[in-house]
């Protein structure tokens, strides 16, 4: 098999793009390289993947075939995590699967079965500090705002939740961090990308972007918070130990500005 670098657009259907061309191709991924980063085989055959929906849906109904449903939610969030070089830990567990009739993607004996597995769990931890600690704040537009800036890449699985707990409101939760959000309208959710000026802030920032009851609200549980945090029995190493310092920033009750 003729070894090729593979280049695509970083997206997870990109990604199940070029699996789908590598086997159908007989070639040998020596490296995949999302947009944006520079390749480190310099003397390979480099191929341009263009996303095809039809190729990756065959592969995706390949991988569910083989696969738990944990499994393949492992595998999506794996992919999630960023980590550099994540694509070929993933491309190497999924020609382990497929050259497989058992299922094995929980055979941990096999490094890349193991890496995505352990990546997998802390990009799950991300999504649920990222439900328990985003704290909306009401802009003059009536839309429920929140910033968050994630190691992981979790908008995408934190929707259902927010869209769940907040039907009734419209919200927006952008990530700075890759520049965009996830807004939501009463009916459907939808990703936007926008220009944020540079004073909104995490947590407090420029109040003139929201609401006045909302800050007033915001002054209020602080205050509470305050008044109810017995500072003589406060075990600040199990408070961190629940509450990383820096999930902070999203916590209104840390805010500096309220």
């Amino acid at each position: 098999m003729q070894d090729a670098v593979f280049k695509y657009d970083g997206s997870f259907k990109g990604f199940l793009t070029c699996i789908f061309d590598a086997y159908e191709q007989k070639l040998n991924i020596v490296e995949i390289v999302p947009a944006g980063e520079d390749q480190g085989q310099l003397f390979s055959d480099t191929h341009q993947i263009i996303s095809d929906e039809l190729k990756a849906l065959r592969v995706l109904k390949g991988l569910k075939a083989k696969v738990s449903s944990t499994g393949m939610t492992r595998i999506k969030w794996a992919f999630l995590s960023e980590a550099p070089g994540i694509e070929m830990k993933l491309y190497e567990m999924i020609r382990y699967i497929f050259s497989n009739k058992q299922k094995v993607d929980t055979d941990y004996s096999h490094p890349a079965v193991l890496y995505i597995s352990n990546i997998a769990k802390q990009v799950g931890r991300e999504k649920h500090r990222m439900e328990a600690f985003v704290r909306f704040r009401l802009t003059k537009d009536d839309i429920y705002f929140a910033i968050i800036a994630p190691d992981f890449n979790v908008l995408p699985i934190i929707i259902k939740h927010f869209k769940s707990r907040y039907a009734d409101q419209k919200w927006l939760i952008y990530d700075i961090k890759r520049r965009i959000g996830a807004y939501y309208d009463l009916s459907k959710t939808e990703y936007v990308s926008m220009e944020l000026p540079d004073d909104i802030g995490i947590s407090g920032g420029n109040l003139e972007y929201f609401d006045p009851g909302e800050i007033y609200f915001q002054k209020l549980w602080k205050e509470y918070f305050d008044s109810t945090n017995i500072k003589s029995r406060v075990n600040m190493r199990l408070h961190v130990q629940h509450v990383p310092k820096r999930y902070w920033k999203y916590l209104s009750e840390k805010s500096p500005f309220a």
